[in-house]
C-alpha cells in the first residue's frame, strides 16, 4: 500500500500569512532578478531616505547646540556640505570596487583583516537598528508637533505600530515596500523644495546687513571665548549633528537589489543622494538662521521654520502641515533602510560563520525573513528603553557609523596602496579617502568625547557585546568545522570492498533516500552508518539534496547556475562512492529558498518512483547540549521527518557525535 502523500490542506495561519505576506515567488523564474531590482530613483527612495530623512534631525541638533552662537550655522551648513560630498564620493570607489555590496563590513574584511571586518559588520548591525528607531521616532515627534501636548503619551504605541507595519511590508518583499511608499518620498521633495526655497530666496535682500551682523558676532565671539573655545563650539556643534551622515553608506551595502548595470545604477542612486542630503541639510540650517529660530517645547524646529516660511502663503497653514506630515512619513520610509541592509549585512557575516547561518536563508517571498523580524524586534526593545527620546537616540545613534566610515575610508587607502601598480590613477583616487579618513576619524573622536557620558557609552557596550558573540559563534562553528573534516578525513580512507556497480537502480527493491548537504564526513557517516546498520536490507541507494538559494547566491542567473551544477557534482561523489561499494546509486536535486519544503516535497517524488523506501538523515549530536548550539544549529532534519512521516514516508534520522 502506497503511503499517502496528498498535500494537507493550509491552516488558518496559512491562510493569514498568505493574505498579509503574499504568495511564494518562482526563484526559476527567467525574469526574476529583473523584477526585484531597483531602478536609481527607487533605490534612491529605498536607500537614500535614511540619509535624506536625517535632514529632520541632524541639522536640528547641530543648531541647537550652538546655543547663543547661532552665527556659526552658515559654517556649519558649509562643513555640512563638504562632508557628504566627500564621503558619498568616496563610497562611489567602494561601489567600483565591491560591485557585489556587503559596503563597509566587506571593504575591511577584504583590505584590513578579518577582526576589522567584523567590528564593522556589528557596528553596522546596531546602526541599522538605531536608524528604525531613531527615523520612526523622528516620524512621531514630527506629527506630534501639530497635537495638543496631552496626545504625547500616544506617540509610543504610534512609534511601535510603524515598527510592526515596516516588518509586515518588509516580510512581502523590498521592491514592494518602497514601491507602497514612493508617493511619501516625492511628495516631501517638493515640499522641502519650496520651504528651503522660499526661505532663502525670501531673504535675499538682507545677505548684506546678515554679512555685517555675522561679521561682528564672530567678533565678539573670538573676543568672549577665544579662536579656541570657538572651534570647540563649532565641532561640538558639527559633531552633534553627525547624524545627518548616517545612511549614506546603505548604498554600497544594497548593491544586491540594484538592477544591471549594478555599478551604474549605484553610482546614480549615490549622486541623487548626495546631492540631495547636501542641498537640505545646509539648506535649512541657513534658514534656521535666516528666520532667528527659537527652540519650542514639543516641537521640532522644522515645524516651527515650516510655519513661519509658508505664513503668508494661500493655505499656508495647511502647506506647513503637510510638510511636516511628509517630513515624519519619510522618516517611515527612511526605516526601510534598516530593514534592507541591516538584514543584508546579517547574511554576509551568516555566510561567513560570524552569525547564525539561518540568517542568510531567504524565505518563500525571498526576503532575508530571520534578519526583519530580528532588526524589528531590536528597534522595539531600543524605543522601550530610551522611552522615545529621539535626544538619547541620536546621541547613541551616530558614534557606530563613524566606526564604520573610518575602517572604510582606511581601507580604501590600504587597497590603492597594495594596488598602485595596476592603478596608475591611485595617487589621484587615494586622496579622497584620505581626506575622508580624517574628517571621519575627528567626528568620531569629538562624538565620543562628547556623547560618551551622556549616554554614548551604551551602543560602546552594546556594540562590543555583538562582537564578542561573533567570536563565540564563529569559534563554535569552527570547531564543528574541524570536527566534521576529521570524520571525513577518516572516511575517506576506507577501502572499496567491491568492485564498481553499473546496474541500473530497480524501483522494486528496498531503497534507502539519503538527504544530504554537500560532499563531505556528515553525509559519508550517513551512508555507512545504513550499511552498517542494516546489513542487506537495502539494495538501491538515491542521494538527495536541495541547492539553496540564500543571499549569497541570489545574485543572478549565473551563480544560481554555478549553485545547480555545484550540488550535482556533489551528489554525483556520493554516488561514484557507493557504486565503489558494490550498490547501484542515482541522485536527485531541487532548487528553493526553503530547505524543509522543497526536501519534503523532493523525497515525495522519489518515494512515487521507488515505493520500498526509508528515508535517511543525519543530525549533529553534542556531548553537553545546550541551547546557544540549538540556536547555531537548526531542526531542520526533525522538520523534515515530521512533515514526511505525517504523509506515512518512514524517515530515520542518524546521530552524527562530534566532540565539541
Amino acid at each position: 500500500m502506497e503511503p499517502d502523500i496528498s498535500e494537507p490542506e493550509p491552516s488558518l495561519f496559512e491562510r493569514i500569512k498568505r493574505k498579509i505576506i503574499g504568495a511564494p515567488k518562482d526563484v526559476n523564474e527567467p525574469s526574476i532578478f529583473h523584477k526585484l531590482s531597483l531602478i536609481p530613483i527607487l533605490a534612491w527612495i529605498g536607500l537614500g531616505a535614511d540619509g535624506l530623512s536625517s535632514s529632520s534631525y541632524g541639522p536640528e541638533e547641530a543648531f541647537r547646540t550652538l546655543g547663543s552662537h547661532t552665527y556659526l550655522a552658515v559654517f556649519i551648513a558649509l562643513a555640512t556640505a563638504f562632508t557628504v560630498i566627500i564621503i558619498s564620493y568616496s563610497y562611489t570607489r567602494i561601489i567600483e570596487h565591491f560591485p557585489h555590496g556587503g559596503g563597509g563590513y566587506i571593504v575591511a574584511t577584504h583590505t584590513i583583516s578579518k577582526d576589522a571586518g567584523v567590528i564593522s559588520g556589528c557596528a553596522l548591525l546596531v546602526d541599522y537598528m538605531l536608524t528604525i528607531t531613531v527615523s520612526l521616532v523622528s516620524c512621531g515627534d514630527a506629527i506630534f508637533s501639530f497635537l495638543p501636548l496631552p496626545f504625547q503619551k500616544y506617540k509610543l504605541i504610534f512609534v511601535g505600530f510603524l515598527i510592526v507595519l515596516l516588518v509586515v511590508l518588509n516580510l512581502r518583499g523590498v521592491k514592494e515596500s518602497v514601491t507602497l511608499l514612493a508617493p511619501i518620498f516625492v511628495i516631501f521633495i517638493i515640499t522641502h523644495i519650496l520651504l528651503i526655497g522660499s526661505g532663502i530666496f525670501s531673504h535675499i535682500g538682507e545677505v548684506k546687513p546678515l554679512v555685517i551682523e555675522m561679521k561682528g558676532n564672530l567678533q565678539t565671539g573670538l573676543a568672549s571665548v577665544g579662536f579656541v573655545g570657538l572651534m570647540a563650539i563649532f565641532l561640538r556643534a558639527f559633531s552633534m549633528g553627525a547624524g545627518t551622515y548616517t545612511g549614506i553608506e546603505a548604498v554600497s551595502n544594497g548593491m544586491q537589489i540594484m538592477r544591471e548595470p549594478k555599478v551604474q545604477t549605484g553610482k546614480r542612486t549615490m549622486v541623487y543622494l548626495a546631492t540631495s542630503l547636501a542641498i537640505t541639510a545646509g539648506g535649512l540650517l541657513v534658514c534656521y538662521l535666516l528666520f532667528r529660530i527659537k527652540p519650542e517645547e514639543g516641537r521640532t524646529l522644522n515645524a516651527i521654520l515650516s510655519e513661519q516660511v509658508f505664513a503668508h502663503w494661500p493655505f499656508g497653514g495647511i502647506l506647513a502641515l503637510i510638510t511636516i506630515l511628509t517630513e515624519g512619513a519619510l522618516l517611515t520610509v527612511a526605516a526601510q533602510t534598516g530593514f534592507i541592509d541591516g538584514p543584508r549585512v546579517m547574511s554576509n557575516m551568516a555566510i561567513d560563520s560570524w552569525l547564525p547561518r539561518r540568517f542568510a536563508s531567504l524565505s518563500e517571498r525571498l526576503t532575508m525573513q530571520d534578519g526583519v523580524i530580528l532588526m524589528g524586534l531590536a528597534a522595539f526593545i531600543l524605543l522601550l528603553y530610551t522611552h522615545g527620546s529621539i535626544t538619547a537616540l541620536v546621541i547613541m545613534y551616530s558614534i557606530n557609523v563613524f566606526v564604520t566610515f573610518s575602517l572604510s575610508q582606511l581601507g580604501m587607502v590600504r587597497f590603492f596602496l597594495h594596488n598602485r601598480e595596476k592603478d596608475k590613477k591611485w595617487k589621484q583616487h587615494i586622496v579622497i579617502h584620505i581626506v575622508g579618513l580624517i574628517l571621519c576619524l575627528t567626528i568620531l573622536t569629538v562624538t565620543v568625547y562628547e556623547k560618551f557620558g551622556e549616554g554614548g557609552w551604551v551602543t560602546i557596550v552594546i556594540t562590543s557585546m555583538v562582537i564578542g558573540l561573533c567570536y563565540l559563534i564563529r569559534a563554535h562553528y569552527r570547531k564543528v568545522r574541524l570536527g566534521v573534516k576529521k570524520l571525513e578525513e577518516v572516511l575517506s580512507d576506507i577501502p572499496d570492498s567491491e568492485p564498481f556497480n553499473n546496474d541500473p537502480v530497480d524501483p522494486k527493491e528496498m531503497t534507502a533516500i539519503l538527504l544530504v548537504s554537500g560532499y563531505n564526513g556528515f553525509g559519508l557517516h550517513t551512508l555507512l552508518s545504513i550499511v552498517r546498520y542494516f546489513p542487506d536490507v537495502y539494495k538501491n541507494y538515491i542521494f538527495l539534496s536541495v541547492a539553496e538559494i540564500d543571499s549569497g547566491s541570489f545574485k543572478g542567473v549565473a551563480e544560481i547556475e554555478a549553485l545547480k551544477e555545484s550540488v550535482k557534482n556533489d551528489l554525483m561523489k556520493y554516488v561514484k562512492v557507493t557504486r565503489h561499494h558494490g550498490f547501484p546509486a542515482d541522485c536527485r536535486t531541487i532548487v528553493g529558498t526553503d530547505v524543509v519544503d522543497e526536501a519534503s516535497d523532493l523525497v515525495e517524488a522519489t518515494v512515487k518512483e521507488f515505493p520500498r523506501s526509508t528515508v535517511f538523515t543525519g543530525k549533529l549530536v553534542f556531548r553537553h547540549e545546550n541551547p546557544f548550539q540549538r540556536i547555531l544549529h537548526n531542526e531542520t532534519a526533525h522538520s523534515i521527518q515530521r512533515r514526511l512521516q505525517w504523509n506515512g514516508i518512514p524517515t530515520v534520522i542518524l546521530p552524527i557525535r562530534v566532540d565539541v
